[in-house]
């Protein structure tokens, strides 16, 4: 077991606890408050918990662009989406432009300026990065060899991230809410510019960090499986928390815009090579391009 999987499992079930405390513990304190030690691992819950799935799922996609691509690779990618992620933070934080006006609570830990917290360039990255790969590798598995439709389709999976993670984490009847919206809109309360916002960050990243890498080499050693299971569980950590406060329409949104697509190219399976065209030919076999199995 590689050092993806172990970090992508560790996501998972840091994932898994944040739901569960943010659903069932946060919100019933007579489950646990009577048990020895219950206070202390709740404080340290409370000021750890929150950016710890955040940085597990961020180290996870480093492990897996570092298996795939190298470290010089992996760490363009990182670096454009972090440091345009953390200045597209800064500039709504300060704006209000171009997510609309909103700040961020302290349930994330430790602030940039004040303002953005040190975790959320990190989230960027790895969702981003992990919806770039699985469309890349899909479209590719279809027989789509050009870099644009899979940074536009990387794109819109990321944006169909935020269909459940906005209304969810900001939502008012959540026991903890990271961050606030100042101004009212028609997306379930938040203003439909945040979606133009996530697509306009995404498209400067992803198309940035796959323009600077030239060419899509090292895509076909991807193990897929990890990407698609970390943006999975990621929409389905916004859902579970959409459904903890009554809102369905989210959930059927990135159902649809997110989940569904993703599915479809992640399920293509690679066509093998034609029998017909094996005739010993080094070159024919040296250019065949091979995906790897799920």
């Amino acid at each position: 077991m590689g050092w993806g999987t172990k970090l992508a499992l560790a996501h998972a079930m840091a994932v898994l606890g944040a739901v569960f405390s943010l659903v069932v513990l946060i919100p019933h304190p007579e489950l646990w408050a009577g048990l020895p030690g219950s206070n202390t691992a709740f404080q340290v819950a409370m000021q750890h918990g929150g950016p710890l799935h955040i940085v597990l799922g961020a180290a996870a996609m480093l492990a897996v662009g570092q298996a795939a691509f190298g470290w010089r690779r992996t760490l363009v990618w990182f670096g454009c989406a972090t440091a345009i992620s953390l200045t597209m933070e800064l500039l709504g934080t300060g704006t209000g432009w171009p997510f609309g006006a909103y700040a961020y609570t302290h349930g994330l830990g430790p602030k940039v300026l004040g303002r953005v917290p040190f975790v959320i360039p990190l989230s960027w990255y790895y969702l981003g990065f992990s919806a770039w790969l699985v469309a890349a590798v899909g479209l590719r598995r279809l027989g789509v060899k050009a870099a644009w439709p899979a940074v536009l389709l990387g794109v819109w999976l990321l944006m169909a991230w935020d269909l459940v993670l906005d209304p969810a984490m900001a939502h008012p009847d959540l026991p903890v809410k990271f961050w606030v919206w100042h101004e009212r809109g028609a997306y379930v309360g938040m203003p439909l510019v945040n979606l133009v916002g996530w697509i306009g960050t995404g498209l400067l990243f992803i198309g940035l960090g796959r323009a600077l890498w030239g060419d899509d080499e090292g895509l076909e050693r991807v193990p897929v499986a990890l990407p698609f299971g970390i943006y999975v569980l990621n929409v389905g950590f916004g859902a579970v928390l959409c459904a903890s406060v009554g809102l369905w329409a989210p959930i059927v949104l990135a159902l649809v815009a997110g989940i569904a697509p993703a599915t479809i190219v992640w399920w293509r399976r690679p066509v093998p090579p034609d029998p017909q065209h094996r005739s010993g030919d080094v070159a024919d076999v040296r250019d065949a391009t091979v995906l790897p199995e799920r």
